[in-house]
């Protein structure tokens, strides 16, 4: 379906030349008709010679209507620039040509209606020359009577031959349709209208709101008056909603896929139009059919950032229009170069970040928002409007090769920057390195850990590092002569603090396994539940807790958590009568 949107000046015949094309009354409302002037948005289609469709957006070329006018035309791919031959250029034709190429609109026809009223050559070139300078330059051009019927042959050729010149969108990609018209049927409910510029829409399928984020569930479809299962781009569709009261959407408001757009209230556009520096401070923003109050902040010659007074479901690449309402005046048209803008909180941050935008042409690169960002989640750049592509460093987060190369150097700085500064610690915490290296999560430290790094138990180390901290390891070797002589002698609180066993060290020197913690501090070497089975093995079986206690050469403050230890090794047997026996062979 070619989907067309009318401009042009008030009382130049859109209405009557949609009719004459159509046989339809664009006109909606009584009030239209009986004044002979379009207000509102009107919708009209007939087929063309070739068998093609081609829908009209006709819209009202009053100045006091431009606001509805505009929310016909965001959305629409292209339109047909009516110009009368008795009249001339005039200024809407102005103002609508303006807001046709600030969108960046590039396909579509000039009409030069009732040339039954005079010769349409001088309108016709004054048109052209006025179009030459735009984005539709180089629009076919027709002059034609709706009241004689001269010229509407050649019309329809005309836009029969549009139609093969527009590109084909995708049905695949998410949807995003822009409701210029929301109304109630009886027994049906709310519906809402639109321009199906990309996507698939079924009966069935289920969407959002995007002002308000509340699921709605698509109950039927009509396309050209015509109920329907399915519905492809380009396409004028009527969508009967479940699920929503008819005052909770209106004109401005989209039916989103869920998942595939953010909202957003702070983004960063290239401007063409009225030098940044001119712009008043507060401006309209069009987009799709809404319409939002923006502060405007500029950042370089042609950059700007924008605060929108409500979030609105935008992408990269998105074209927009500003507008001075108060002056009747199009500031220009804007290109979306960033929908999650960095804070500008730094002295001369707003002049860094124009240098960053200048590099940008709104067309969404994966690559370079890489660079840009660093690091960044997949699910975010989709809902910018990025294809992803490629694999992830961890999870969902996608990171820059060279950015990830970085943290992966500065991951081992760090480790041994805090292994010098920790010695008796077993590596650097993981949640310690998060913060240190800035990351959103733990999970990102973890998949950075590659040699000579190792992860265990939660904690990040050199893997040639000596598991025996230097302190620790001079400390027990101190102990070492006294625990060959008798090996289950546990050294006092106050031996263990003459070595320089505090409890850090003994935390480090148990860690390192150089030393068998029974319970507090009552330590002993590594080996020594091993050893104590084979002293134990000798003694008569069933043995008791003073017999074992003599055969080690011990205390009771350690043969009982020793022999403890070896009931849950399952070393020994503690009978009923509270004997032992070693099990084994």
């Amino acid at each position: 379906m070619l989907v067309v949107a009318t401009a042009g000046h008030v009382d130049h015949g859109k209405s009557t030349l949609v009719r004459a094309l159509t046989g339809m009354e664009p006109d909606r409302w009584a009030q239209e008709r009986q004044r002979g002037m379009t207000i509102d948005l009107g919708f009209a289609w007939t087929t063309l010679p070739s068998g093609a469709t081609v829908a009209f957006v006709d819209v009202p070329g009053h100045e006091r209507f431009v606001p509805n006018m505009l929310a016909g035309v965001g959305p629409v791919p292209a339109a047909v620039v009516v110009v009368a031959a008795d009249e001339g250029w005039m200024p809407q034709s102005a103002e609508h040509l303006a807001a046709l190429n600030a969108l960046g609109v590039a396909h579509g026809l000039l009409a030069v209606t009732r040339a039954d009223l005079a010769d349409p050559g001088p309108a016709l070139q004054r048109a052209r020359a006025e179009l030459a300078v735009t984005s539709l330059r180089e629009v076919e051009a027709v002059a034609v009577s709706a009241v004689t019927g001269a010229g509407l042959p050649e019309l329809r050729a005309a836009l029969d031959r549009l139609a093969t010149r527009l590109p084909t969108p995708s049905a695949e990609g998410p949807v995003r349709l822009w409701v210029d018209r929301s109304f109630t049927v009886r027994g049906s409910g709310t519906v809402v209208t639109g321009t199906l510029g990309a996507g698939r829409l079924r009966v069935g399928d289920e969407l959002v709101l995007a002002d308000s984020g509340e699921p709605v569930r698509v109950r039927g479809l009509h396309r050209l008056g015509q109920p329907c299962r399915q519905v492809e781009p380009v396409a004028r569709v009527a969508v009967n909603l479940r699920g929503v009261a008819r005052d909770r959407i209106a004109r401005g408001d989209a039916l989103l896929t869920e998942g595939r757009f953010g909202m957003v209230d702070l983004v960063d556009v290239r401007l063409a139009g009225d030098p940044a520096a001119d712009l008043p401070a507060t401006l309209t923003l069009h987009v799709g059919a809404a319409a939002v109050p923006v502060r405007v902040r500029p950042l370089g010659v042609d950059t700007l950032r924008l605060r929108l007074a409500r979030p609105l479901p935008l992408l990269v690449g998105d074209r927009a229009l500003l507008r001075d309402p108060g002056r009747h005046h199009i500031s220009g048209g804007v290109t979306v170069l960033d929908v999650a803008p960095p804070p500008l909180r730094r002295r001369g941050a707003a002049a860094a970040r124009a240098g960053v935008l200048a590099s940008m042409d709104g067309q969404p690169d994966l690559a370079g928002e890489l660079r840009r960002r660093g690091l960044v989640r997949a699910a975010d750049l989709r809902r910018a409007g990025v294809p992803v592509t490629g694999s992830p460093v961890c999870g969902d987060w996608l990171a820059d090769p060279e950015h990830w190369r970085r943290l992966a150097a500065r991951l081992v700085e760090v480790v041994t920057e805090y292994a010098r500064t920790n010695p008796l610690e077993p590596g650097a915490p993981v949640e310690v390195l998060r913060q240190r290296l800035g990351l959103p999560e733990r999970a990102l430290v973890e998949a950075l850990v590659a040699a000579p790094l190792r992860l265990v138990a939660g904690r990040v180390a050199a893997a040639d590092l000596d598991p025996v901290p230097e302190p620790v390891a001079r400390a027990v070797a101190l102990l070492r002569e006294e625990f060959t002589a008798r090996p289950f002698r546990a050294p006092e609180a106050d031996r263990l603090a003459a070595v320089g066993l505090g409890d850090r060290e003994i935390g480090a020197a148990v860690r390192a396994g150089v030393l068998l913690r029974l319970t507090g501090n009552v330590l002993l070497p590594s080996g020594a539940p091993q050893q104590a089975v084979r002293v134990l093995a000798t003694l008569p079986q069933p043995f008791t807790l003073s017999a074992a206690r003599q055969a080690l050469d011990t205390t009771r403050r350690v043969a009982v958590p020793l022999l403890e230890l070896l009931d849950r090794q399952g070393a020994t047997r503690r009978l009923p009568d509270d004997t032992r026996m070693v099990v084994g062979p």
